[in-house]
């Protein structure tokens, strides 16, 4: 059982995949993204290399739980990687994940340049952790 996560922005695509067994959470990559084919065919190239048999997303909900602008666009690129991909995508409340993320890395001293490199990976990486932990 591999599990993909994603971190899905307007600009890029953070990048996690599970461990075989399910426990932890590594990132991969970060997605430049060109355009929703560009996009579908590296995520697919992603699903088959890792033998991903479950996405989950991170849905950027605003504080108080609902959903706004940028939840929509998750939730319509979703509908087009289920279409296309065909692996079970599950939604998964994203809140504060880039904020861990930043923390993390000021913590670590990174450059804002290396920052700016791995937030969404590592965003990615938190909520697919999340998601595995909760199983």
């Amino acid at each position: 059982m591999r599990v993909l996560g994603l971190d899905i922005g307007d600009k890029t695509i953070g990048v996690a995949v599970s461990d075989p067994l399910g426990f932890t959470a590594q990132g991969v990559t970060t997605i430049r993204r060109k355009n929703e084919e560009i996009d579908l065919k590296e995520l697919i190239t992603i699903c088959k290399e890792y033998s991903v048999d479950t996405i989950v997303a991170g849905l950027p909900k605003n504080m108080n739980g609902t959903i706004g602008p940028q939840s929509e666009k998750v939730l319509a690129f979703c509908e087009v990687i289920k279409k296309e991909i065909n692996i079970p995508i599950k939604m998964w409340d994203e809140r504060l994940t880039t904020v861990a993320a930043h923390r993390v890395m000021l913590e670590a001293d990174l450059s804002r340049a290396k920052r700016k490199k791995l937030v969404d990976k590592i965003a990615a990486t938190y909520i697919l952790q999340g998601y595995l932990d909760s199983l």
